[in-house]
Formats: structure tokens, sequence, C-alpha cells
């Protein structure tokens, strides 16, 4: 059956030294190049968010990185600025062979809503066009990578399953920030969806 590989957010804001660093984010670019030509497709996935975002932490006053506010669309983290367009730290990591993709999908757009999965904003209604592709193209199964594996990663991988694909997410090729119990949460809901685990 065809297959994907799912590449999830290795961009600079997400790697040590960026404004939302994931611990060792940077460590797992060799093993993903390496993979790239084992698969029928590779999607790249980017986080690119206007300037005064609706999720950062400096859109609203009195609020710090890490506070949790309510949005019209469910409970929402404030993040430190990221990710922003035509921004150094938007770029995807200068080791990661961007010239194997076959799409790149961008993300989290929209100012008045995050988007951590690459295939639903996060009212989980609004799509962002991967699923159609991954249709059209014949891909039903999908093998995620990348970064954070508790939270773009988990949500890809949830949404993914949901819609029917059948998703293995390899754990040795993802790393997490793990906010306050958020890496066990989203393994147990990523399994609980359906999700393959590999290491």
């Amino acid at each position: 059956m065809p297959n994907a590989l799912i590449v999830i957010d290795v961009q600079n804001d997400f790697c040590p030294g960026g404004a939302l660093a994931v611990a060792e984010g940077d460590q797992i670019i060799p093993q993903i190049n390496a993979m790239m030509g084992d698969f029928d497709a590779t999607i790249l996935t980017q986080d690119w968010h206007p300037q005064g975002h609706s999720s950062f932490a400096s859109s609203h006053a009195g609020k710090a990185p890490f506070d949790m506010i309510d949005m019209p669309y469910g409970a929402q983290v404030l993040w430190p600025d990221h990710c922003v367009q035509g921004t150094k730290g938007a770029n995807f990591h200068a080791d990661l062979n961007t010239d194997e993709a076959d799409m790149i999908i961008r993300k989290g757009y929209n100012p008045d809503i995050d988007s951590y999965s690459a295939f639903f904003e996060n009212d989980h209604k609004t799509p962002t066009g991967l699923e159609g592709y991954l249709r059209t193209r014949g891909i039903t199964t999908l093998t995620m990578v990348g970064l954070a594996t508790d939270f773009c990663m988990h949500f890809s991988a949830v949404d993914a399953a949901k819609l029917g694909f059948d998703v293995t997410v390899l754990e040795g090729a993802c790393r997490a920030i793990d906010m306050d119990g958020s890496l066990a949460s989203a393994r147990a809901a990523m399994q609980d969806a359906g999700v393959k685990l590999e290491s």
C-alpha cells in the first residue's frame, strides 16, 4: 500500500536555541533524512504564525508563556512567540533535507486559532488540505516523526487515525516538551486512537 512519511515541524524555533526549544530536537534530523527515500511521499509540516498570533502569551495582557486560557474552540496553552512567518525561527532546520519533500503543509497561519495537527486547526473542523492530498494519491499508511511528540505529533497522529489512516509514530525520531505529564497523556491518547508507537 502507498505510504507517506509525515515530518512534523522540524523548525529552528523548536530546536536548541529556538524560542520554544525541544530538548535534543535537532538530534533526530539525521535519522529523518535517512528515512525519506523509503516512502512513496514525504510531507513536511511547518508552523507558520503571523505576528501577534492569539496563541502567543505576548498577545494577552498579564499572561505568561505556558499559562492556560479559554478560547472559543477550547483550552489553549499560551506560548512564547515562535515560528513567526518569514523569520529565521520559522525556517526548517538547515540540516533537514527539504529537497525530498513532495509537499509542505503550513499551519497556524489563522491569527485567531492555533493549529497543532497537520490535518485540522484546533477547532477540529477546519482542514489543512493534507487529508485530500493523501487520498488523491491513494496513500493509506502514514509514519510520523518530528516535534513535539506531546503536542503537534500527538494531535496529528490522533486525527490521522480518526480519519482512517494506518498510523505509526516512530518515537526515536521524535522529541517531546513533556510539560506537566503531557508526554504520558499524549502517548495514552495516541494508543487509544489506534496509533502504533514504535521506538
